[in-house]
């Protein structure tokens, strides 16, 4: 099998793989893209908002509409990740997206997030051997992704769940449900009271909201 193949054979696998050197190339120069879009997005003009748009576009896989970025970002390629309508992605959001990575409609994130679909062996000697492996992270529509979260390797995030500041996701996350820690765990779900308050007994406006 080649590198993508081992890939999403959720084999291990090696970028630089000699074997396939076409194909290792092909990547490298991805790669290289990727960080150098990160790089023109992370220091345009704040008012450049048109130009930071079309470079997004060209990042990302795939991009919705209505997305906006704060600046910066750093992503491993950008072209496996692909973004759903009206997402907010906030300051520092790190993905390392060797393989993919699904953000669904209405997905929010806190500064400082991090989502990483590869990982290493344990043993120090295999790891020597310079092998990886990936598992693709998706985040459904609606989601929120609080200051600080790791997502790792393989993880879902279901429908409308809220991911505390500081979480590490290490499995899967249901839908509709608050989840915090570190090993991330489900808190409770939401509920009809959270559509009466929005922070402890602080309740909505009817007015206004």
């Amino acid at each position: 099998m080649n590198i993508q193949e081992r890939m999403a054979a959720r084999q291990l696998f090696t970028d630089h793989d000699d074997r396939y050197p076409e194909e290792a190339e092909a990547l490298a120069r991805a790669r290289q893209r990727g960080k150098t879009l990160c790089y023109e997005i992370n220091t345009l003009h704040p008012d450049r908002l048109e130009e930071r748009a079309a470079l997004m576009k060209q990042l990302f896989g795939q991009i919705g509409e209505h997305v906006w970025l704060e600046p910066p970002i750093r992503m491993a390629y950008g072209s496996n990740t692909t973004v759903g309508n009206r997402v907010y992605m906030n300051f520092n959001l790190t993905i390392v997206d060797d393989y993919k990575v699904t953000i669904g409609d209405d997905v929010m994130f806190g500064p400082n997030v991090t989502i990483a679909v590869t990982a290493h062996p344990v043993h120090p000697e295999k790891r020597k051997e310079g092998g990886m492996y990936a598992l693709p992270v998706v985040i459904e529509n609606g989601a929120w992704i609080g200051s600080g979260a790791i997502l790792l390797p393989g993880v879902t995030i279901g429908e409308g769940s809220v991911i505390g500041a500081g979480s590490v996701v290490t499995k899967d996350v249901p839908a509709n449900v608050i989840a915090v820690g570190n090993p991330c765990r489900v808190l409770r779900e939401i509920t009809e009271r959270d559509r009466e308050y929005y922070y402890r007994e602080q309740r909505f406006d009817e007015v206004e909201w």
